[in-house]
């Protein structure tokens, strides 16, 4: 099946069915450097896209990955969870080595879908499983390869059933998982800082003011500034550009708007400024980088 390339130039690998034993919606085996991700064997090293699940499993490290334009590190006993429609690279210099699970759409009921956060893209994309957390998840994903690679035993409907459900219990502990991570980095935020962030993820496209914010919030600017550099270790400016920026960076890589309207999608209605805004910000302007990805 041929890769879907839309119009902002990043290419959109399908789920490669062909390449799954019986052609069902979920893969799961070693990662490796001579893995084939994708039927095309398309470089990976190139900003791409996918419309699957990715779980890496991670055995060795560290390996450096970019989702979505942030770069993680994950080290023997992480976990990296991609999801649909998220922008990734693969690493030209990193070994990727352990276990890989990749899954369709669909291929779970709604149901199993909601009660396991799928497409919750709030959560964090690195795992740390302490060493408890690990030994499950190392059991399930290997239960999982076992009901995978039966294909003797079991009719393809039973054995398909059969992998749905084992799929379900190991994403279960997965997610839980990732939302016992993000409770415990909300736990570790000030409530003050947890208001600004909340705040700003609804308000940077169009407010980029530190007084604004902390004048709504109803806190003094000073109080504002220790909150933020207390659970982030930096400015609250220094937090508001970069989701502005990270939310340019999405535009120029996603859409084909023109550079003077992604500007105005984030709060600057003067094309230059914008320019100049991320160039500071990013080192490149906002033409190079996004011909960069192409």
């Amino acid at each position: 099946m041929a890769d879907r390339s839309t119009h902002d130039g990043i290419r959109t690998f399908p789920f490669p069915v062909d390449l799954s034993i019986l052609g069902v919606g979920m893969q799961v085996g070693p990662m490796s450097p001579d893995r084939t991700w994708h039927e095309d064997g398309a470089p990976l090293e190139r900003v791409h896209r996918i419309d699957f699940h990715i779980v890496m499993l991670f055995d060795e490290g560290p390996v450096t990955h970019m989702i979505d334009f942030a770069e993680y590190e994950a080290t023997a006993g992480d976990v990296l969870w991609i999801r649909p429609g998220q922008v990734h690279r693969f690493s030209r210099t990193s070994g990727y080595h352990g276990t890989v699970l990749t899954m369709q759409p669909g291929f779970l009921p709604r149901a199993t879908v909601e009660s396991t956060g799928l497409y919750h893209y709030d959560l964090p994309p690195l795992l740390r499983p302490d060493a408890p957390q690990l030994a499950g998840l190392q059991a399930s994903l290997t239960q999982l390869g076992r009901e995978y690679e039966d294909t003797a035993t079991l009719p393809i409907g039973v054995h398909t059933s059969v992998l749905r459900h084992t799929l379900t219990a190991f994403l279960l502990r997965l997610s839980h998982l990732a939302a016992t991570s993000a409770e415990a980095a909300r736990g570790r935020a000030d409530t003050t800082f947890t208001l600004f962030r909340d705040a700003v993820e609804q308000g940077f496209a169009t407010n980029h003011s530190v007084s604004a914010y902390a004048d709504a919030l109803g806190y003094s600017r000073r109080t504002l500034v220790r909150a933020v550099r207390a659970a982030t270790g930096e400015t609250p400016k220094g937090f508001i550009d970069k989701r502005v920026t990270l939310e340019a960076k999405r535009l120029l890589a996603h859409t084909s708007l023109p550079i003077g309207r992604v500007g105005a999608a984030v709060g600057f209605p003067d094309a230059a400024n914008f320019s100049k805004f991320f160039q500071l910000h990013t080192g490149s302007t906002p033409v190079a980088f996004r011909a960069e990805l192409r």
